[in-house]
């Protein structure tokens, strides 16, 4: 598989930074090396994107375990001892053989990320992603949390399946200083992070977010699956509480003449789940990259 298809393409030369994917993109490749492989064993959180093989949702679900849970298992492959979340709308995607994956493991500890993407195995223990991409992120607009907690006894409240956001969901949303966002192509899908001074994310409506595209690394790997299908799924989530909201829709992105970019996103469905993750993390410092850090 090469490492950009056609609509990263499109959006690299649309910004002018094709030259600096190129050179970015040479990290890319399938194998988990030794450094990975130690960073997977740390983490108590993977997000992983999908889209669902009956309706065709994209969506960004969290699974969460003992550190350890997830295990580089093989060169090109990384082995997760658990599931998301009863009712989560990405468990039939991540049991069914050969569904393309895109997962992240972030460490707000350390300001690391680790994306890892590729073709799912069923086991009898969860699943394994037979990697095809593997490759780590820069810190910027990740905020640093320097501990977490697994909370013992914390009980999931009800999945509450919505058509659209109310006033809890916007206000999760307002609050957020994090988000996942899931993306596919026709070799595979994506999951990225996005980060900002809460408030980054906008609620335009009921129906309807609004977020700025800030610089990254010049790949425009999730841009580049919206330019050429619009599905997406977001996963928004309270580092306190473990409440977490998923989102599913269409995204479009807009090129404004200074070089800005924005991203809109229209929901099509909303999964709201209080107490979902059993993990409480510290209160987060300002990230030295947020253009929004003085708030």
């Amino acid at each position: 598989m090469s490492v950009y298809h056609a609509g990263s393409r499109a959006v690299q030369d649309l910004v002018g930074v094709r030259d600096r994917a190129d050179h970015v993109g040479r990290s890319l490749g399938p194998d988990v090396k030794p450094v990975a492989a130690a960073f997977l064993e740390l983490q108590p959180l993977l997000v992983a994107g999908a889209a669902d093989p009956v309706t065709g949702r994209v969506w960004a679900s969290p699974i969460a375990g003992t550190p350890g849970f997830v295990r580089a298992t093989g060169p090109r492959r990384m082995s997760v001892t658990s599931g998301p979340p009863d009712g989560d709308p990405l468990a039939t995607a991540l049991s069914t053989p050969g569904t393309a994956v895109g997962t992240i493991a972030l460490d707000p500890r350390t300001r690391r990320r680790m994306r890892l993407n590729g073709r799912l195995r069923p086991t009898p223990r969860g699943f394994a992603v037979e990697a095809e991409q593997v490759f780590a992120n820069c810190p910027k607009y990740i905020r640093r949390r320097e501990t977490f907690e697994q909370v013992r006894g914390r009980a999931p409240g009800a999945p509450r399946a919505l058509t659209r956001l109310g006033a809890e969901q916007a206000g999760l949303v307002a609050a957020a200083d994090t988000f996942f966002l899931a993306t596919v192509h026709t070799d595979g899908a994506d999951v990225s992070h996005r980060g900002g001074a809460p408030g980054f994310v906008r609620v335009v409506s009921p129906r309807e977010l609004t977020w700025p595209d800030y610089p990254g690394n010049a790949m425009f790997r999730s841009l580049g699956n919206l330019h050429c299908d619009p599905r997406a799924g977001l996963l928004f989530l309270d580092w306190t509480t473990g409440t977490t909201l998923q989102l599913t829709g269409s995204a479009r992105t807009g090129f404004g003449t200074g070089g800005e970019r924005t991203v809109r996103f229209t929901v099509t469905g909303a999964v709201h789940v209080p107490a979902a993750l059993p993990l409480r993390w510290s209160a987060p410092e300002h990230s030295p990259a947020d253009p929004d850090n003085s708030r």
